[in-house]
């Protein structure tokens, strides 16, 4: 397990992620400006297994940060930031992210998502051979995390991937926003609203016209089979 990194300028609430992690058996890193951020980042790809990032800090923003690593780094990233509004959620997925907390926030739920995030990471890490799930003109690969559509490869956060191939994998069946929940994020914590944002963001990107991904009001979302 590698390090977990901790991004925001605030150091005493650095320090307190940093304290309750370590207690936990994690080794971590404390840094409390963006550009030294992202410059260890670069430096320190393969030796990082989890990063949290704060939105607002000066020289770079956690968003631009994001941006800038998210191809290099296959790791979680989370954002815990006191901009909380939706809004801030969906910029901070569509750069990127895997999850999100607003602040103030309870320790154990950050702790909670901080460690179903590496859960996923390690299951997928941990996977095997790579297996294409197909629906339609839609295919994922499970062991490269790769999304295509109509054979052109379409950039996906880890939490949308997961999301999709959840969809995916019970084509046909109805699944509630609690079932989708529960399975993606493992974790009993969390504003279930996240749900339809990321269920939006993957739309916009690979379902514009609503023909494979159908809201079930109500109840939750259905991925269809035949794309129509």
């Amino acid at each position: 397990m590698g390090k977990i990194l901790i991004v925001d300028d605030d150091s005493a609430i650095a320090g307190l992620i940093s304290d309750v992690l370590e207690d936990e058996g994690f080794e971590t890193v404390v840094i409390t400006d963006g550009k030294k951020a992202y410059d260890y980042i670069m430096q320190n790809v393969k030796d990082i297994s989890l990063i949290t990032l704060d939105i607002m800090m000066p020289e770079l923003s956690g968003l631009e940060i994001c941006s800038f690593v998210r191809n290099h780094v296959d790791c979680p990233i989370i954002f815990v930031s006191a901009k909380g509004k939706t809004v801030d959620m969906v910029l901070g997925l569509e750069t990127g992210a895997d999850d999100y907390i607003a602040k103030p926030f309870v320790v154990d739920e950050l702790v909670a998502k901080i460690k179903a995030n590496l859960r996923r990471e390690q299951r997928r890490l941990s996977g095997g051979d790579p297996e294409l799930i197909r629906v339609g003109d839609i295919e994922i690969n499970v062991g490269s995390l790769e999304v295509r559509k109509n054979g052109e490869t379409v950039s996906f956060s880890t939490r949308e991937f997961q999301l999709l191939q959840y969809l995916m994998e019970n084509a046909g069946k109805v699944l509630t926003r609690e079932q989708i929940f529960a399975h993606v994020w493992d974790t009993e914590f969390g504003d279930i609203g996240t749900v339809a944002v990321n269920i939006k963001s993957i739309r916009d990107k690979l379902d514009p016209d609503n023909e494979y991904i159908k809201t079930v009001w109500g109840v939750g979302y259905k991925f269809v089979k035949t794309g129509k």
